[in-house]
C-alpha cells in the first residue's frame, strides 16, 4: 500500500530529518544518534560504513569528512521518492556551509526513513559526499 506523499509517514521521515540536521548542527551526538534508526548503514565514496546501535555513531568522524572550516549543514532539497506506512525513502540534497557563508559543497543522497517501534529515523543512506 503506497501512501500520499502528505500522509503521517512522510510527516515522521521529515521530522526525523529535522531532528538529523538540528542535532548536527548543534554539535548533538546524541541527538545524531536518536535521529537514526539502528543498525544504520552509509554508503559513500566506495565504502559502506554500518553502526549497530544508538551511540555508535561518532561527530569526530563527521568533523573529519565535513570540509576544512564546516560550520553547519542545509538541506536544499527533500523529495520523496516511495512511502509506505513505515518506510519512506527521499531524494535529498544537502549543503555543506563556513561561518563566512561560503560552500563547502553541495550534495545529492538518497535517504530511507523507517519506523521502528513508534520511532522514526534514518535507517540508511546512500551519498556522494565525501
Amino acid at each position: 500500500m503506497t501512501l500520499a506523499f502528505d500522509g503521517p509517514a512522510v510527516v515522521g521521515a521529515l521530522a526525523a530529518l529535522d531532528k538529523f540536521m538540528r542535532a548536527l548542527n548543534a554539535g548533538d551526538e546524541a541527538g545524531v544518534n536518536d535521529a537514526f534508526n539502528f543498525p544504520h548503514v552509509r554508503l559513500a565514496s566506495d565504502t559502506v560504513t554500518s553502526w549497530e546501535k544508538r551511540g555508535d555513531y561518532k561527530l569526530e568522524r563527521f568533523y573529519a569528512r565535513a570540509g576544512e572550516g564546516w560550520a553547519e549543514s542545509r538541506w536544499d532539497v527533500r523529495r520523496v521518492i516511495h512511502a509506505e506506512p513505515h518506510k519512506v525513502h527521499l531524494d535529498v540534497q544537502f549543503s555543506r556551509w563556513r561561518r563566512d557563508g561560503t560552500t563547502l559543497g553541495r550534495f545529492r543522497s538518497i535517504w530511507v526513513v523507517t519506523n521502528q517501534a513508534g520511532h522514526w529515523g534514518v535507517q540508511a543512506r546512500s551519498s556522494f559526499a565525501a
